[in-house]
């Protein structure tokens, strides 16, 4: 079985919504789809059959402010209104539905991870937690720490699934996968450094140490989990995609032509994907 791990990366996101379309235009499915924050997001399109949907999201709809801007942090605390992306753009009657019935009907396996926020452990979501009008384990993927509040599922709070497992190719593998495809959204010689601003993440987190915990490690567990996965793709098992250049573009950042650039590259990146599937 034959799994892809999408580790999101906000408007970095654009790049493998160009390899899923790539993926949709040639007829391509995959056995098993595990994705992290904007990865969650983009499966969901992908396995629902929705070509150009996730790109529309990057290029369109993200330039509004009710999608992420200053004044949604002001006013509710969250820079990303994750309830306006995935509820109010996207349910049956937003303006760019989920076609929940075809992502429900794919053969493929779906996977989300999120952060626990109280135990700042990974949380692996299925597609039977996805539900019509109802896609809270996206949302919960998806929040950010600093930047968002954290997304209560039952009554836990969980923030973005890259806090806990950035790279989570173990869990694929531990499903049973036998070869991992592993798209990543910055250059593959990237290594993540330290975080850059730990005192506003202990302000912002200080009713969530063990996510604070989580969040100070993470940049070893992203560059470790990375040098396995090269590791990996040394033997054939695995193949690691990413952009040979992000044009600037961070994880919230909006640049319109930099964004259809990386959209294309990820296009281009579709087609070493189908040849790793071929062996």
């Amino acid at each position: 079985m034959v799994g892809i791990i999408d580790v999101g990366g906000g408007m970095r996101g654009i790049y493998t919504a160009g390899i899923y379309d790539y993926l949709l235009d040639h007829h391509i499915s995959i056995d098993y789809c595990l994705g992290v924050s904007a990865g969650s997001a983009n499966l969901v399109s992908f396995l629902a059959g929705q070509r150009g949907r996730n790109r529309r999201f990057y290029t369109n709809y993200a330039n509004r402010r009710e999608y992420m801007s200053l004044h949604n942090f002001v006013t509710t605390g969250s820079y990303v209104d994750v309830d306006y992306i995935y509820s109010t753009l996207s349910d049956s009657h937003g303006e760019d539905p989920v076609d929940y019935e075809a992502f429900a009907a794919s053969s493929s396996q779906y996977v989300a991870v999120a952060t626990d926020a109280y135990t700042g452990l990974p949380r692996y979501f299925t597609k039977d937690d996805v539900h019509p009008d109802d896609f809270s384990v996206v949302k919960a993927s998806c929040c950010l720490p600093i930047a968002c509040r954290p997304y209560r599922i039952n009554g836990v709070p969980y923030f973005d699934g890259g806090v806990a497992d950035p790279v989570p190719y173990r869990r694929a593998l531990a499903d049973g996968c036998d070869r991992v495809v592993v798209l990543l959204t910055r250059p593959r010689d990237f290594r993540r450094p330290p975080l850059s601003h730990p005192g506003a993440a202990r302000l912002a987190l200080h009713h969530y140490p063990k996510t604070l915990e989580a969040l100070l490690q993470r940049h070893l567990n992203y560059n470790q989990a990375v040098e396995e996965v090269l590791a990996l793709e040394e033997q054939g098992k695995a193949l690691l995609l990413a952009p040979a250049d992000i044009d600037g573009i961070s994880t919230l950042r909006r640049n319109g032509l930099a964004l259809d650039r990386l959209y294309g590259y990820g296009y281009q990146d579709g087609a070493k994907l189908e040849a790793f599937l071929s062996r």
